[in-house]
């Protein structure tokens, strides 16, 4: 029966509105039991801790481990590890106090909804709070080593779509790294695992100079345009003159299917990462359009490129995600021949 209404009030809903957001996990309400021997600050970055349960719902964080839950799992680690900086002056945690941490923080995104097994799904251990390899985690020994003003530069704000193909902070992220992996050698591998460990100090570091929010949206943005594949393999098989067409196209093949993998990659990035890798293969002596050799075209560089046609046109009435088609080619109008003859 409809509840009797006055002709002088306003109409009420049936159902108030008090549901919560469909996007937001029902979560228990109840206080998780904490070691009390953790040195992070949970309430520094509590909005991101509350984005990271949302992100890894119980639910769906095994589906979108790669893509949503685990970056931003990682990224509030960061940012809760700059915070923690900020007071010690060190960019790592003990094992025994990272082992706490970790379990603190799994206990109360359990409490907000997340799924269980986010140590599991996101491969996380409590060596990622620790120093692992990397020689350098004192902030002030840090600064004193690399230029801070260099990475604030390239990274104190992060273009999401320039980023994926230029790499201008993942750049100074890396020179960074590999200073402070530096201390007290006289050479290392380029690919050591030491770097590769440095590079989550320089992050830690970067989150404590940016605020939270603003760190997050770079660390982010960084997670998801890991395209920075080594073109070696490439250029090898394709440079100069091609003697195994087979082998070219393998090779670009495997270069493209890796930027098929970052499937978030918007369309824009897509047109601008065919743009940019065209400019890369003819500085690296690529000479033939190795596109329209190998059948590629701008469907091959992302899932979320799919929604385009293979071969744009720059009718007027056609629009992408917000763009004309026609403004979304300009990156390539400005690039080189060898996207103009094969994506146009």
């Amino acid at each position: 029966m409809a509840p009797e209404i006055s002709p002088s009030a306003e109409p009420q809903p049936f159902l108030p509105l008090l549901a919560p957001s469909p996007s937001t996990p029902i979560s228990n309400s109840s206080l998780p039991k904490l070691s009390g021997l953790c040195t992070l600050n949970f309430s520094a970055a509590e909005s991101f801790v509350s984005t990271t349960a949302t992100d890894c719902w119980a639910s769906f964080a095994p589906y979108l481990a790669n893509v949503v839950c685990c970056p931003q799992f990682d990224a509030t680690m960061v940012i809760l590890m700059g915070q923690y900086s900020k007071y010690s002056g060190m960019l790592s945690l003990n094992t025994t106090n990272a082992q706490h941490c970790l379990s603190d923080f799994e206990k109360i995104l359990e409490t907000q909804g997340a799924n269980r097994n986010l140590k599991k799904i996101c491969s996380i251990h409590p060596a990622n709070l620790t120093e692992a390899s990397c020689p350098v985690v004192d902030a002030n020994k840090f600064e004193s080593i690399v230029d801070s003003s260099k990475i604030l530069t390239a990274c104190g704000k992060v273009d999401p779509v320039k980023e994926c193909c230029q790499q201008v902070c993942q750049n100074a992220i890396l020179d960074a790294a590999r200073k402070i992996a530096m201390d007290g050698m006289v050479s290392m591998p380029e690919n050591s695992t030491r770097i590769d460990d440095c590079k989550g100090i320089v992050f830690r570091w970067l989150a404590s100079k940016l605020d939270p929010s603003s760190a997050n949206s770079v660390l982010r943005a960084l997670s998801n345009c890991k395209v920075n594949k080594d073109m070696a393999n490439v250029t090898k098989e394709c440079g100069y003159t091609i003697s195994n067409k087979t082998a070219c196209c393998k090779a670009m093949e495997s270069y493209v299917s890796h930027l098929q993998e970052q499937s978030f990659i918007t369309n824009l990035q897509a047109l601008n990462c065919a743009a940019s890798l065209g400019m890369k293969l003819q500085k690296a002596n690529v000479s033939q359009n190795i596109y329209d050799l190998c059948h590629i075209n701008l469907k091959d560089f992302s899932l979320q490129a799919s929604k385009l046609p293979a071969r744009p046109t720059a009718k007027p009435s056609q629009a992408t995600a917000g763009f004309q088609v026609k403004e979304l080619i300009v990156p390539l109008l400005l690039s080189s021949s060898l996207v103009l003859t094969a994506l146009i």
